[in-house]
């Protein structure tokens, strides 16, 4: 008799914790009241800089611009290859990130793209600078009263339309997160 019982006591709590985490979600609350603080913009591009590379593989299979070419003949360790075969150490001249170039400001300064300085070595040789990819930031710190911050990145058109001292509504999950599309404006 005590079975059944205790079975329809478990089915009964899991029942309400279901109906409560689900009236959580639907009625809990709609945000944290927040005021605009500060608006910012941020222009970064990636320099990247040629840089000589060592690299191997099979003499067959080396990459086009490879020199510096060192061969040995040696058995394929992966067994792909029946027989012996070429193997090569080389250079090999690559384009990889070195810095990133960054110019930043307020609602008062006109967002600008960084103009590096970039060096230029003979052709050929490693050394040279060049312009990589480009990005643009544009943000909003939000604060409520708890002095809790939070930094969401908005678009440039939304940016500008945007005033210090403005007040907002965040969705704001539980582990401190605001969801940052989710703003709504208030009328407090």
């Amino acid at each position: 008799m005590r079975l059944p019982r205790l079975r329809i006591l478990v089915l009964a709590a899991m029942a309400v914790v279901t109906l409560a985490t689900l009236g959580w979600w639907v009625f809990g609350p709609s945000g944290v009241a927040v005021e605009l603080t500060r608006r910012s913009w941020r222009m970064e591009i990636v320099i990247e800089k040629l840089r000589a590379e060592a690299g191997s593989d099979w003499c067959d299979e080396l990459p086009a611009g490879a020199f510096d070419i060192t061969r040995r003949m040696t058995a394929d360790p992966t067994g792909r290859r029946a027989e012996p075969g070429e193997h090569c150490r080389y250079t090999l001249l690559a384009w990889r990130r070195s810095w990133i170039a960054k110019s930043e400001g307020g609602p008062g300064d006109r967002p600008d793209w960084p103009r590096p300085p970039l060096r230029v070595a003979p052709p050929g040789e490693a050394g040279s600078e060049r312009l990589g990819r480009r990005e643009a930031y544009f943000e909003i710190e939000l604060r409520d009263r708890e002095d809790h911050a939070w930094v969401c990145r908005v678009t440039p058109e939304r940016w500008q339309q945007l005033r210090e001292g403005q007040r907002f509504r965040v969705p704001v999950d539980r582990f401190g997160t605001a969801d940052c599309p989710r703003i709504v404006e208030s009328r407090i």
